[in-house]
């Protein structure tokens, strides 16, 4: 018999942990059995509401889907994705050069996002998306003239008025439906172009945050965090949906402001306001990622204050697209109001707003899933005890998206289908896995949970 020497390592395995990490590691599992839990309550209720009384205009609460369990072509790519990123994610991420890091996590997001899509076939899972009744392309037509269309637009928001905009047309800014105008006009026409687009362009969020955490907390975590990113069961929503184009737009407007206070770079402040401006002509509810930017801002106060010109980049580089759409005859502040009587007009006005007010948590939990409810135990114990400077800017990052989030729920205007208008938020709350230890445990956590979700459920919205 081989007998190990006596000063032989152990093999981590063998060292048990210490009272700390083992309290640690409970409250791990306490907040993710937590969000477990408030999932299953929010199914239970939300089913007998819709039951008895029919009011939440959602089949399957709290979540706007169908059950539907089934496989399609994208099962064997997803399965494989989820595999392989549990398998060597976490290793690929500590291992690359981040130059290589970045393209490859984007090409790994778009991957799995893609497969997931393809779950539901390319008709129901991408070509046909953003071409049904309440969806953007329905009004590309209306949209021959832009100009006038937008001096126009607030007179088609409220239901009774002539021709009113489809739900979703009506519920943003314009320059959601315009995005899609210009591509029907460079010649990317219909829904599988726009589809592509979304899932491409959305993908990119999780290089945007992975950019912001390295620039304000450190590289480590960065690192740690990418995996999770990547296999996060947002993707489920990701997916064919304009809300991972409005939540990469956003996202990114964050990581160059994050640039931009850690390198004094002006071109990025600039861009950074450009992109927030875009945002808040994207989606009424994305002013709210005015939070996070201000605790990026606070994280970089020093070299704010060293250098204010930066602020002066910012506001300028804010002031482009609001001025643009003013200048074109769109008022934003009458279409939001105009949005708010649309809102109550429909389910929205019937919606029972104690329900939604915490089943809208539960769906978080959905698509951040049980290892983002783990690290944000872990986020509070980096903000409550003495943690090192990096974890502590982290933890500041992610716990911004928590009062917009609160903000938006307390709002009333976001009851139901937040598992998809919540993405551009959700992106912020995953950087917290970067905490946990056993990653790949939790990432496996993460995998499974999308991979049922998406064979399980029919999603549409």
């Amino acid at each position: 018999m081989i007998r190990s020497r006596p000063d032989a390592p152990h093999a981590p395995s063998a060292v048990p942990p210490s009272r700390p990490a083992a309290r640690a590691l409970r409250g791990d599992l306490y907040a993710a059995a937590a969000a477990a839990l408030l999932v299953t309550v929010a199914v239970l209720v939300g089913r007998h509401i819709q039951f008895t009384r029919h009011t939440l205009f959602v089949r399957w609460p709290p979540v706007f889907a169908d059950w539907d369990p089934h496989v399609g072509p994208g099962t064997p790519a997803a399965v494989l994705l989820a595999a392989a990123g549990v398998a060597y994610g976490p290793t690929l991420a500590a291992r690359l050069s981040w130059r290589a890091l970045l393209p490859v996590s984007w090409a790994a997001s778009t991957a799995w996002i893609l497969s997931l899509a393809l779950v539901d076939g390319w008709q129901w899972g991408v070509a046909t998306r953003l071409t049904r009744r309440e969806e953007y392309l329905r009004v590309i037509g209306r949209f021959h003239d832009i100009p006038a269309a937008l001096r126009d637009f607030t007179h088609h928001i409220v239901d009774g008025t002539p021709s009113p905009w489809p739900a979703h047309v009506a519920g943003h800014p314009p320059g959601a439906t315009l995005t899609f105008v210009l591509l029907d006009r460079i010649g990317l026409r219909g829904g599988g172009w726009a589809g592509m687009w979304c899932i491409v362009v959305g993908a990119t969020a999780c290089v945007a945050v992975m950019v912001a955490v390295r620039a304000l907390a450190d590289e480590a975590l960065a690192r740690r965090a990418a995996p999770f990113l990547v296999l996060a069961p947002a993707a489920v929503w990701l997916g064919t949906s304009a809300d991972a184009y409005f939540a990469a737009v956003a996202a990114w407007s964050v990581a160059l402001l994050a640039l931009a206070v850690t390198r004094s770079s002006l071109p990025c402040a600039a861009a950074s306001g450009l992109l927030f401006g875009l945002t808040c002509y994207l989606s009424y509810g994305l002013t709210l990622i005015a939070l996070i930017g201000a605790v990026v801002l606070f994280l970089g106060r020093a070299q704010v204050r060293a250098r204010p010109v930066l602020l002066a980049a910012l506001l300028a580089g804010l002031a482009v697209v609001p001025l643009a759409f003013t200048l074109a005859g769109f008022d934003w502040w009458t279409a939001y109001h105009l949005l708010v009587t649309r809102y109550y007009q429909g389910v929205g006005g019937t919606r029972p707003y104690g329900y939604w007010v915490w089943a809208n948590l539960a769906c978080t939990a959905l698509i951040t899933g049980l290892a983002t409810a783990a690290g944000l135990h872990r986020t509070a114990l980096a903000l409550t005890r003495r943690a090192s400077p990096a974890r502590t800017r982290l933890a500041l990052l992610v716990a911004a998206a928590l009062p917009a989030l609160l903000i938006a729920d307390l709002s009333g205007m976001s009851k139901a289908e937040t598992e998809r208008i919540w993405l551009p938020f959700a992106m912020w709350l995953l950087p917290a896995c970067a905490y946990l230890p056993r990653p790949r445990v939790w990432l496996t956590a993460q995998a499974v949970l999308a991979l049922l979700l998406n064979h399980l459920l029919l999603t549409g919205w």
